[in-house]
């Protein structure tokens, strides 16, 4: 580790279907920098190890390294996991298969169809004598020596390396899942053992089942991943630990992580969200839209007053996951997502071609046209500036792919086949941004978008043309935004219980009990992080519902909160989100408290006013959507757009690993902090100011 006054750097890491972003924060300089390397599937750690030595030869004098994953996400989606066991109570073995027999809304009217084949299949599943009542009472005592032979018939019968333990009612008295989880790491400490009240100690026995399943699924490719990961970053010189993003914001360490993966499901674009908070607190923007668009999906999430909208019970692939977790929509879209056609009608995605064959352009052998190649096709990319002409793209190859696998069959020309294709994407983006502000009674245009990733600054404005958005703004780096948010990060952690209790005056003072052995255990965790006691703070939250209700909304308590007082905001807050509030008795669900880490973050630095008009270093032909027509476009480069700078569409703005993309009837203005802001010609933009 360096010391004195050498130069301090943070990175951060985000590895996406297509390339690994790496970003490297100078706290000295405030320089930004950040490089890509192409994603590496079948040794993931290998492309995290080249995107940073493209930024460092050495980290010794990293301070920090923050890391966002979907890897756990894609052992899920992708069926890669480990083989898992489950140890549950005597007659409940089916309990996992039985679920809630429910169809998923996308395919309520699809007659054919049918679930997904069982992950785990029945003879892996095991019962144990062993009873504890919804009070936490102690029906039947645990029969220690059923689990060991249920332990033996899943590791040494079937070859299992993971294990789920989740029994009945454990919520509310742990003893025997814990015990059980003792047993089995004793007589066979090379397995893998989650417990799901290790995870979540939430009531739903199917849902808190689910999540301990995905756990010990996703644990041992985890575990592996970071411990390659580690080792590799050791032997360049870092010192510090390495901290994994979690799913609901904020970072921990990497032995945390491994004890609890399932957090860690979608920590790639939860940076992406964090940054996009930071953002609207720091720029004053009260309702934003994050637009967060990769080589393979686009992910969005509602921020209001600086707070990401969130949810404690998530859906990956039909599986309920009971994990505190960004309330994002995503659809399976992206730079690398192929346009194909079915029955003469043009669709885009879900499936991507990847980092590998990756679209036709690369000439890494990909046959089928993508949205890359369409981008190509219409002008919208430079083949000779792509990644800033770091990687070689043939625009011939993607033109004439867009040709014979779509405009031949669609029988139009190249040109209006391509610009088909950013309508469809534009319709299935238009899909997912509905669903998370008119379905919840919001109104879009009354949002600003912040649109990142690498395809994010070339489809934003587009995407904000279709839904009457005033103004999209493109931040620094759009390309490793989600990588940036990630230095935002704070260390976070959440511990919750159910307790079903109604929220009443006695009821409420009997809450202080359970909230102070919660706070115990999140004391312990900061204290085990390294987090001084100055930086810690804890967050109580309780989740509130009607009387009868099945669904919740959080509230988050204040010093001085009563039972009337949090009643009266539970009032608000659901009148609020679905327009009316009800002359009902209140009661608490699930008690929460969030430990956070504060950690020192990069501040916004002003730059230096444009001294002149902004100047095109050049021009091409490329697709106007607001003409239906090839137009000339002017060509700006970014690093040459200052604040006060003014460009008039059409206009295209390159900086190397990112494309932004304004038509004809658009402005894009510069802030003072060098973010892009583009808006239709008359509208106020996100500053305040008139575009003309």
């Amino acid at each position: 580790m360096t010391q004195g006054n050498e130069r301090r750097v943070r990175l951060a890491v985000d590895i996406g279907g297509t390339f690994v972003d790496a970003l490297a924060y100078d706290d000295s300089t405030g320089e930004i920098r950040i490089n890509k390397a192409p994603t590496t599937p079948a040794a993931p750690a290998e492309g995290v190890l080249r995107a940073v030595a493209g930024l460092a030869d050495g980290l010794g004098h990293v301070s920090a390294l923050v890391h966002g994953t979907t890897l756990g996400l894609n052992a899920i989606l992708q069926r890669r996991g480990a083989d898992v066991g489950i140890v549950t109570n005597e007659g409940f073995r089916d309990l996992f298969e039985i679920a809630r027999a429910a169809i998923p809304a996308d395919r309520m009217y699809d007659f054919s169809y049918a679930p997904p084949p069982i992950l785990v299949p029945r003879r892996h599943r095991l019962g144990v004598p062993g009873r504890i009542d919804a009070e936490g009472r102690v029906v039947t005592e645990l029969d220690e020596d059923a689990v060991r032979e249920a332990g033996r018939i899943l590791v040494e019968e079937h070859g299992l390396a993971s294990i789920a333990v989740c029994f009945l009612h454990s919520y509310a008295h742990p003893a025997h899942e814990q015990r059980a989880g003792e047993i089995l790491r004793e007589a066979f400490p090379g397995v893998s053992v989650s417990l799901s009240t290790d995870i979540t100690r939430e009531y739903r026995e199917y849902e808190r089942t689910s999540t301990a399943v995905m756990d010990a699924y996703i644990r041992p490719v985890l575990d592996d991943y970071i411990s390659v990961l580690e080792t590799g970053l050791r032997e360049r010189g870092l010192s510090d630990p390495l901290h994994i993003m979690r799913s609901g914001g904020g970072a921990m360490t990497a032995d945390l992580a491994r004890t609890a993966p399932l957090t860690t499901v979608l920590s790639g674009p939860a940076g992406g969200v964090v940054g996009a908070s930071y953002l609207a607190r720091e720029l004053g923007i009260g309702r934003l839209l994050s637009f967060d668009v990769g080589g393979t999906s686009i992910d969005s999430c509602v921020i209001v007053d600086g707070e990401p909208s969130e949810v404690h019970e998530a859906d990956i692939d039909g599986f309920p996951l009971l994990i505190p977790i960004f309330d994002l929509r995503t659809i399976g879209a992206g730079g690398g997502s192929i346009a194909w056609t079915d029955d003469g009608l043009l669709k885009v995605g879900p499936h991507s071609a990847g980092a590998v064959p990756g679209p036709v352009a690369y000439g890494q052998g990909g046959t089928e046209p993508t949205v890359t190649d369409a981008a190509l096709a219409l002008g919208y990319l430079d083949a000779d500036e792509f990644l800033g002409g770091k990687m070689n793209v043939d625009a011939g190859a993607a033109a004439t792919a867009v040709r014979d696998r779509l405009a031949d069959t669609l029988e139009v020309d190249t040109a209006e086949a391509a610009a088909s294709v950013f309508r469809v994407l534009m319709a299935r983006s238009v899909g997912a941004l509905r669903e998370i502000t008119v379905e919840r009674g919001l109104d879009p245009r009354e949002f600003t978008l912040l649109a990142f990733g690498g395809a994010g600054p070339m489809l934003g404005p587009m995407l904000a043309r279709e839904m009457g958005i005033g103004t999209t703004v493109i931040p620094r780096v759009p390309a490793a935004f989600s990588a940036f948010g990630m230095l935002m990060s704070d260390l976070e952690y959440e511990f919750s219980t159910t307790v079903l209790r109604p929220l009443e005056a006695r009821g409420f003072a009997e809450l202080e009990p359970l909230f102070a052995e919660l706070e115990e255990k999140a004391n312990a965790v900061l204290a085990d992080q390294g987090i001084a006691e100055s930086r810690g703070h804890l967050v109580r939250r309780v989740d509130v519902r009607y009387r009868g209700q099945e669904h919740t909304l959080g509230i988050d308590l204040a010093p001085g909160d009563t039972a009337a007082s949090v009643l009266a905001s539970f009032h608000t807050l659901h009148r609020s989100r679905y327009g009316h509030a009800m002359d009902e008795p209140g009661e608490v669900m699930t008690l929460r408290v969030r430990a956070v880490g504060r950690l020192p973050k990069p501040a916004l630095t002003a730059e230096e006013p444009a001294t002149g008009p902004a100047r095109p270093h050049g021009g091409r032909k490329a697709f106007d959507i607001s003409t239906g027509a090839m137009a000339e476009f002017a060509v700006h480069r970014r690093e040459r757009l200052a604040p006060g700078h003014r460009v008039q569409g059409p206009a295209i703005v390159e900086e190397g690993t990112a494309t932004t993309v304004l038509f004809g009837d658009q402005v894009l203005t510069v802030d003072p902090y060098g973010h892009l802001l583009v808006a239709a010609s008359g509208h106020v933009d996100a500053t305040g100011k008139e575009t003309p």
